[in-house]
């Protein structure tokens, strides 16, 4: 056996006749997908711990920086949560709108594109 590989027989060259027509390729730049922030809303009746995990659980938020949110969550109305495509956007809000109604809190979250 030898290591050698099989030749190709060698293709016919095409000539051009001067009627050809030639495209340029252009390379396409895709966009990066839309962002979407996740908001957690303030209300007067979610326990602060309840956001607290909530942010663990769901965002992979450390303690400190989980309290951070909650805070400002609670200071100023509103806090992000984190930033993702639309999708998961939409499923970070659908876990945290079902753990609130299964643990009985009004909170509120939602997803808002950013510009």
């Amino acid at each position: 056996m030898t290591n050698q590989s099989p030749q190709m027989p060698p293709q016919p060259l095409r000539t051009d006749d001067g009627d050809s027509v030639v495209l340029e390729r252009r390379v396409e730049k895709t966009k990066p997908p839309q962002m979407y922030q996740v908001v957690m809303l303030n209300d007067d009746f979610t326990p602060m711990e309840f956001v607290i995990l909530v942010l663990q659980q769901f965002f992979s938020k450390d303690r400190e920086t989980a309290t951070q949110i909650m805070l400002k969550i609670h200071l100023d109305g509103k806090g992000v949560c984190g930033v993702f495509t639309k999708d998961v956007a939409a499923s970070k809000v659908d876990q945290v709108m079902d753990a609130a109604h299964q643990a009985g809190h009004p909170l509120q979250c939602l997803s808002e594109p950013i510009d």
